[in-house]
């Protein structure tokens, strides 16, 4: 009984702080008329992801489009892959991420909206194009307990040399790749450094535990709003701007019409950092579904 009215509680306190964080809602967009093709929406693997994903499948699906949609693809390359072969019409992805891991591009903008941009030009020459991208940005970072970095004097990601051998915690699908493990080390010299694989999510109990001094973390993640952990300072700017955007094929949005878009320009209107962040929480600390918050967030902010 306690746990069920602790999730109710919840609920209401996410629609308040959803209503409270954002402005300019609007009204939910107007029915389409049917006899367009069934549109199969893509996510990765992890909790962002899946709340995103249920946005926008519940967002088109209550503007009259006939949707579906498809979790736990994969890394980015092989939902990019599930992108460009047809298997997926859309999906949510990250700025820098296009651009660094797809686009292999060497140099970092240095803006978001640059980043965007070039995202965009990208997509572009790949039959796809993506639309508005969100206000928040959910960038990796490296965390430590507040003691460690008090302890060495850590203030940027480089200041681990001072701290001798570092074990840190990586993700699986990020050991290596441009935005990886093994990038990160290289770009900084971070020659006495030892990864640990670990799913996302284990790496804060590491950190608590003391079975890691450092781990690869999202600015996103509900864990850092209780202030246990200290986010060093990507003075290099290793990690770019990561806002997020739909990528979608071109043909997708001309035979769903125009209002397929503005649908989806509403909701990731809406997706500021504070708003993720409690999102994220709903569901990995609360025990929510990812189609419970999302519907409960678009309720709150008129988009059901």
């Amino acid at each position: 009984m306690r746990a069920r009215a602790h999730r109710r509680a919840w609920a209401g306190a996410l629609a308040l702080v959803c209503l409270a964080a954002l402005t300019g809602c609007g009204g939910a967009a107007a029915s389409a008329t049917g006899g367009r093709p069934t549109v199969v929406i893509g996510a990765k693997q992890f909790t962002e992801q899946w709340i995103i994903g249920e946005m926008y499948r519940q967002a088109l699906t209550e503007a009259g489009y006939d949707v579906e949609l498809k979790n736990n693809i994969g890394s980015t390359e092989i939902i990019d892959g599930a992108l460009t072969s047809g298997q997926i019409d859309l999906y949510p992805e990250y700025t820098g991420v296009i651009l660094q891991v797809l686009a292999r591009d060497a140099s970092i903008p240095h803006s978001a909206r640059d980043t965007f941009v070039k995202a965009k030009a990208f997509q572009e020459k790949r039959g796809l194009t993506m639309l508005q991208p969100t206000p928040f940005q959910n960038k990796n970072a490296v965390a430590v307990k507040p003691a460690f970095a008090k302890k060495h004097g850590l203030k940027t990601i480089g200041d681990l040399k001072k701290a001798g051998h570092i074990r840190f915690a990586e993700y699986p699908d990020n050991i290596s790749g441009a935005l990886g493990y093994t990038e990160l080390v290289k770009e900084y010299g971070l020659t006495d450094t030892k990864a640990r694989s670990l799913t996302i999510g284990l790496q804060y109990k590491a950190l608590d535990h003391g079975d890691v001094e450092a781990a690869d973390v999202f600015t996103t993640d509900p864990q850092l709003a209780r202030g246990d952990y200290t986010l060093l300072e990507d003075d290099k700017n290793f990690y770019g701007f990561q806002n997020v955007a739909p990528v979608v094929h071109k043909d997708v949005l001309k035979e769903q019409g125009p209002e397929f878009a503005e649908t989806l320009n509403k909701v990731d209107a809406l997706l500021t950092e504070k708003a993720v962040q409690q999102l994220n929480r709903a569901v990995d600390t609360v025990r929510l579904t990812p189609a419970e918050v999302a519907g409960k967030f678009l309720e709150a902010n008129g988009l059901l």
